[in-house]
Order: C-alpha cells, then sequence, then structure tokens
C-alpha cells in the first residue's frame, strides 16, 4: 500500500539500522575495554558469580602473602634453632675431650673458657626477634615469646581457614638446656665433664625435637602456599572466561553488525522515495 502518513518500509529500516548500530556500539566497548561483561545489563548472572570469584581471589592473594609472612616466621625460628643445635654439638665435642684423662688441668680450662662463651652465645640465639617480637623467651619491654605460646595462621579467605601452631610442648623442652647458673657453668668441665656430657646431649635432642617440629610446620605451609596460589590461578581463570572479550567472535561481529547498518541506513533512504511515488498519482 502507498500511503504518505505510514511508510512501513522506512520504519522496519529504522529499527534494523538501529539495532545494528546497538550491536556494533556494543561489540567496540568489548573491544576497547576488553571485558565481555561491562554493566549488569550484558549478563547480570555472570557478573554476580565474577563478582564473587573477585572477591575470593583477592582474599586469597592477602592469605598468600600470609603463608609467606608466616613461612619467613618459621624460615627465622628455625635458623635460630640450627645455630642452637650447632652450638651444643660445639660444647658436647669439648665436654668428651674434657672429660678424658690425657686432658691436662690447663687444657680443662681452655676447654672451660670455651665452653663458657658457647653458653652466652646459645642465650643470644635464644633472644633472636622476628618483626620486633621475642620468638621463644620473653624478654623486656616485650614480656612475651611470640611462639611460646599457640599463634593463629590466617592461611585462606574464609574465617574457617586458620592453622593454629602450638610449640609450647616442645619448647618447655628445651629449658633445661638454659638453666645452668654461673658457678655450676664456670666450673663444669674441669669438675664434672661426664655429666655436661650428658647435659649436652640432653640439649642437643630437645631443640632438635624443637626443629623438627618448625620443620613440620614449614612444610605444611609450604603445601597451602602451593594449594592457594592453584586455587587462584583457577579463580582468576574462571573470572576471565566470563568477563573477558573473545576478540575473533566480537571482531566478527563488529563487522557484522556495522554492514547491516550501512545496509538498513541504505534500505531506509530507497524506502523515503516511496512517498515521492504516491505524490506522482496526485500531480
Amino acid at each position: 500500500m502507498l500511503s504518505l502518513r505510514t511508510n512501513s518500509s522506512a520504519m522496519s529500516a529504522t529499527r534494523a539500522a538501529d539495532s545494528a548500530s546497538r550491536t556494533a556500539s556494543t561489540s567496540m566497548t568489548r573491544l576497547s575495554t576488553g571485558y565481555r561483561v561491562n554493566s549488569a545489563m550484558d549478563d547480570a548472572a555472570g557478573l554476580q558469580i565474577a563478582t564473587r570469584l573477585n572477591s575470593q581471589t583477592s582474599g586469597m592473594a592477602v592469605a598468600i602473602r600470609n603463608t609467606q609472612n608466616d613461612i619467613s616466621l618459621m624460615q627465622t625460628a628455625s635458623s635460630a634453632v640450627d645455630n642452637i643445635i650447632s652450638i651444643f654439638g660445639r660444647m658436647h665435642d669439648l665436654a668428651i675431650q674434657a672429660a678424658d684423662a690425657s686432658a691436662t688441668q690447663a687444657d680443662k680450662q681452655a676447654l672451660q673458657t670455651e665452653f663458657v662463651e658457647l653458653f652466652q652465645e646459645v642465650w643470644n640465639e635464644v633472644g633472636t626477634r622476628y618483626n620486633g617480637e621475642d620468638l621463644f623467651i620473653s624478654q623486656p619491654p616485650n614480656n612475651h615469646a611470640k611462639l611460646f605460646f599457640p599463634v593463629q595462621m590466617q592461611i585462606g579467605e574464609s574465617s574457617d581457614n586458620v592453622m593454629t601452631v602450638n610449640l609450647q610442648p616442645q619448647l618447655l623442652g628445651t629449658f633445661d638446656s638454659l638453666k645452668y647458673d654461673n658457678t655450676a657453668l664456670e666450673t663444669i668441665l674441669t669438675q664434672n665433664a661426664n655429666a655436661a656430657i650428658d647435659d649436652t646431649v640432653n640439649a642437643i635432642n630437645s631443640w632438635a625435637a624443637l626443629g623438627s617440629a618448625m620443620g613440620a610446620v614449614s612444610n605444611r605451609l609450604e603445601h597451602v602456599y602451593q594449594n592457594l596460589a592453584n586455587i587462584s590461578a583457577n579463580a582468576k581463570a574462571a573470572t576471565g572466561r566470563i568477563m573477558d572479550t573473545d576478540y575473533a567472535a566480537e571482531s566478527a561481529a563488529t563487522t557484522s553488525a556495522q554492514m547491516l547498518e550501512q545496509a538498513s541506513t541504505s534500505m531506509l533512504k530507497q524506502s523515503n522515495s516511496t512517498s515521492q511515488l504516491a505524490m506522482t498519482l496526485i500531480t
């Protein structure tokens, strides 16, 4: 039907041009930002899932840093324990040497001097601190040893992801190795070297037990770190599959939309000539 008031062809062409224009605009926005979902209108459900995944990966990133810091804490403590064991090992050697009949009193006194100095270094190692806090024995002004009490390590993004570390039983076993009073210490090798042999063996065993417990904690933290890294990588990949633009598909969609926009615009121009045909009938 030829009509001057209603041009159905023009309206159809206009709707087609508008649709193609909006599709092209959406595709170009996705190509420009790199995101397939730029607003909730693009994919409401996908955006909700991606938001939760982003929150999870953000929390995991913090948990990964926590785990790395906890590993550093345990490495610092373990290094001190290894040094203490090494020192007691040398003290054990000195005690064995002093207990032999071939050692003169002068020899024993020389061995005794080194024994005392090494024991003083044990106390220096026991005073190891991390991030300004005492680890094994409380000293002023802190008066609180971090590892003497159970500590909680936040190893995940949930409140349930807590690792409780309790080294108190092993630490209590090390205290006997630190109970030499000055009088006994100054004469132990010259008067009772055999007792020093037993004391140093007990000290090595107790500090080794503490070192073993710390090693188990560090080993678990390494596995926690690897697990968090894997989960975080998978969550990021899942988010990307929802949010990221597929450049091959969007480039094709943009080209198609632009061609449709051009075609519908051309048809709109031709449909406008229909009214001119109607005018020829009345002139």
